[in-house]
């Protein structure tokens, strides 16, 4: 009976983890379907359907707002275990912490603008040369620049001196890929790290973690 309660307990500890994030949760269960969807896709379909709802240079051109909201609805690889783990560890923390709106204003400013700055960047080594012509019609879809974003605004959640150790870590971790030989997609990263620590006025007065004891896994998070 113990170990049934104990059970019983954790279950309901975790669900009401869930329910306290449900802009991050909901997001997962989209990932989900969709990642089945690709499963039950033969590879050369997969490719073009991705790339019909890809922000490259080319569909950006053409249905701006429409890929913009589709790319972050799919994963490219189809490995999906991987994003549950990312998402209770970053979203979910930062969704509890600064209300579901401010959250996704924070993934939403990441993810468009980090799309658009990198795909800048390609369209201007496409015209220097430096990328081929092709690339204007390159995969790029998934959900790593609002992941990006939501990893650099929880730099204010953090007390000193972890706050200026976990900044550096994840400095470290954006930066060193940019110094090899840098894609598109790893300047997408490091411009939605930015852009995550330039949305501290959304944060300004909760940069500290609560201390109220009623504050645990379930409490109702503070969405003013």
């Amino acid at each position: 009976m113990k170990r049934l309660r104990g059970v019983s307990g954790v279950r309901r500890a975790v669900w009401a983890y869930v329910r306290s994030a449900p802009g991050t949760y909901v997001w997962l269960v989209i990932l989900f379907f969709t990642t089945v969807a690709l499963h039950h896709m033969s590879p050369e379909f997969e490719q073009e359907f991705l790339r019909q709802r890809s922000t490259n240079i080319r569909e950006l051109s053409r249905h701006p707002v429409r890929v913009l909201v589709a790319s972050a609805m799919w994963i490219d690889g189809g490995h999906w275990p991987p994003y549950v783990a990312l998402y209770s560890v970053f979203h979910a923390p930062a969704e509890r912490w600064l209300g579901t709106a401010r959250w996704l204003a924070v993934c939403a400013a990441a993810h468009v603008l980090a799309t658009l700055i990198s795909q800048g960047v390609l369209a201007w080594a496409i015209r220097d040369g430096l990328a081929p012509q092709s690339s204007v019609n390159t995969l790029d879809v998934g959900v790593s620049y609002a992941l990006a974003g939501v990893v650099g605004v929880l730099v204010y959640r953090l007390p000193s001196p972890w706050r200026y150790a976990y900044l550096a870590v994840v400095l470290v971790v954006y930066t060193v890929p940019l110094t090899a030989t840098p894609t598109f997609t790893d300047v997408g990263h490091f411009v939605s790290v930015l852009i995550g620590l330039a949305c501290y006025p959304l944060v300004r007065g909760r940069e500290r973690a609560p201390r109220d004891p009623e504050r645990t896994v379930g409490a109702s998070p503070d969405r003013r």
